[in-house]
């Protein structure tokens, strides 16, 4: 694969999963999080349309899709989908330092096979 596949593989799939991350915070901030406990159904909507975090997490996932796009245009879809599977690792480590989510041995063993698998498939030719 070249360089500048993989370079565009890897924007499209930081900026997909940072729009995760974003939304994530988004969620469990404390303002929307008092609506969803307290608010009427259009309240929590309102809430999280008008949400900068939101906003931000969707543009960012947005633009990750662009990306994407032009990545399809180039390469094989049986090359280029499985390392949106990086998401997965990257999610994962954002949860335990952004959030606080435990890893367990076996999710660690489990995004590690994912990697692995990436690996496999980033030099096939």
């Amino acid at each position: 694969m070249r360089l500048d596949s993989l370079a565009m593989i890897l924007v499209s799939v930081v900026l997909a999963s940072g729009s995760q991350i974003v939304l994530k915070g988004a969620m469990t901030a404390r303002e929307i999080q008092r609506t969803i406990e307290v608010g009427s159904p259009l309240e929590i909507l309102m809430a999280i349309m008008t949400s900068p975090q939101v906003i931000a997490g969707l543009t960012c996932f947005g633009v990750a899709t662009v990306v994407w796009l032009f990545v399809l245009s180039k390469i094989p879809l049986s090359s280029a989908y499985p390392f949106i599977a990086l998401g997965v690792l990257i999610t994962v480590l954002a949860g335990k330092y952004l959030f606080g989510e435990a890893i367990t041995p076996q999710k660690a063993i489990g995004v590690g096979l994912i990697m692995g698998g990436i690996v496999l498939v980033g030099v096939t030719r």
